[in-house]
């Protein structure tokens, strides 16, 4: 499985920004989706994550409400949409590919895309 993240970009606070991450592979659309993201100096942060159909999704508690994903499996692409953006959500962010929602909590994904910038300015 190959991921291609694309969307990033800078935009100034309270805007929104789709992201976007086309997936390539035989198998991809069994895989759980998800992003994580990472800031200068701090660790790896899950943001959000879909399973196989698109029906069941899990967010970080401090992101709900604003991100949204969702897939598109007929067309191998997984989206998060970002609203109400803050600078404090200025990162890398890059999708992957998990075996379950379980590997989406430990952190343990099968493939990775190259992450795409996200700057907000205040």
């Amino acid at each position: 499985v190959q991921l291609q993240a694309s969307g990033g970009g800078l935009v100034q606070a309270g805007g929104s920004l789709r992201l976007s991450c086309a997936a390539s592979g035989r198998t991809w659309s069994s895989y759980v989706m998800g992003w994580f993201r990472q800031a200068p100096g701090k660790e790896r942060e899950f943001v959000a994550a879909v399973d196989y159909s698109g029906a069941s999704t899990d967010y970080a508690d401090s992101l709900k409400g604003r991100f949204t994903i969702s897939r598109d499996n007929a067309k191998n692409t997984v989206h998060l949409q970002m609203s109400s953006l803050k600078p404090e959500d200025t990162a890398v962010y890059t999708c992957a590919a998990y075996r379950s929602f379980s590997a989406v909590v430990n952190g343990r994904y099968d493939y990775r895309g190259q992450g795409t910038q996200v700057t907000v300015s205040s």
